[in-house]
């Protein structure tokens, strides 16, 4: 089982990522959520790679090691569903299984939206497809906006005390010291500057709705969320109705950071579903 890191220029950004696994094994692309980086994935895609598939997990821009443009346009969803499309392309993958928590899974299924034909599966935890009206995106567009301006004044030892005080971060309060600790001096070597654009140009309200092309995304897909995160296991259900080819798994006991929180169930529920479809396939 092989384990590599690497950097590349995409569209004048430079991707950072790393490796898990021999060849042949089928690719999985793997994205973090918003104020993530690509180390939040190492556990899952070292059993991916055991379990003889190919795991390559992404910083997106303004995170990890990635590149933080100054312009916000820069990180449009859109534009980073095409630069993985071309990071794809260089690394020689061709279908991919793709896998998205959060923000990640907004991203995936932009990629999905737009480049169905290069999937083979795809995973969304605690994802949406977006906002379905202009006047709830333009909302939050302005208070992504508010909130941007206040990491890049404030900087990035306030934005984390604010951030992990969400009420959507409750459930995370409970896992070890050790874990919290580790999470806090990860976010804590991020860029201010690449996370306020991330929030302009990439967040909820920025991007479009995906909402009307579910019932047209035929390919198989994974809903999982927390039992305990409430919004986005709704949201959930709601895609599983539109979906053709969706089965939906809620989590007891966790909330919106499932593979944090029960990562030994959220392993195996993600393993299983790629390994049946490994076993339909042939």
């Amino acid at each position: 089982m092989g384990e590599a890191t690497g950097v590349m220029e995409v569209n004048g950004i430079t991707y950072a990522y790393g490796t898990y696994g021999g060849p042949g094994g089928e690719p999985v692309l793997l994205l973090h959520g918003f104020f993530g980086c690509r180390s939040n994935w190492e556990m899952l895609a070292r059993e991916l790679a055991a379990n003889r598939f190919h795991a390559i997990a992404v910083d997106l821009p303004g995170h990890g090691d990635t590149s933080s443009p100054p312009e916000a346009d820069r990180y449009r969803i859109e534009r980073v569903a095409a630069d993985l499309l071309t990071l794809l392309d260089k690394l020689g993958f061709g279908r991919i299984h793709l896998l998205g928590y959060s923000m990640g899974g907004r991203t995936a299924l932009t990629f999905a939206s737009l480049y169905s034909e290069r999937l083979l599966s795809l995973v969304l935890e605690s994802s949406s497809p977006g906002l379905p009206t202009e006047e709830e995106r333009r909302q939050r567009r302005e208070s992504d906006a508010a909130l941007a301006d206040q990491i890049e004044a404030r900087g990035l030892e306030w934005f984390a005390d604010y951030w992990s005080s969400l009420p959507l971060f409750a459930t995370m309060r409970r896992l070890d010291k050790g874990i919290l600790g580790r999470i806090r001096e990860q976010r804590m070597r991020q860029h201010p500057s690449g996370l306020a654009n991330s929030l302009r140009g990439m967040g909820t309200g920025s991007q479009p709705s995906w909402w009307d092309g579910l019932p047209r995304l035929n390919l198989p897909v994974l809903l999982i969320a927390g039992e305990e995160d409430e919004k986005y296991a709704a949201i959930a259900e709601r895609m599983r109705a539109l979906l053709p080819a969706a089965e939906k798994v809620i989590v007891p006991g966790a909330g919106h950071n499932v593979h944090l929180e029960k990562p030994d169930v959220f392993r195996d529920v993600v393993i299983s579903f790629f390994r049946q479809l490994r076993g339909k396939k042939s």
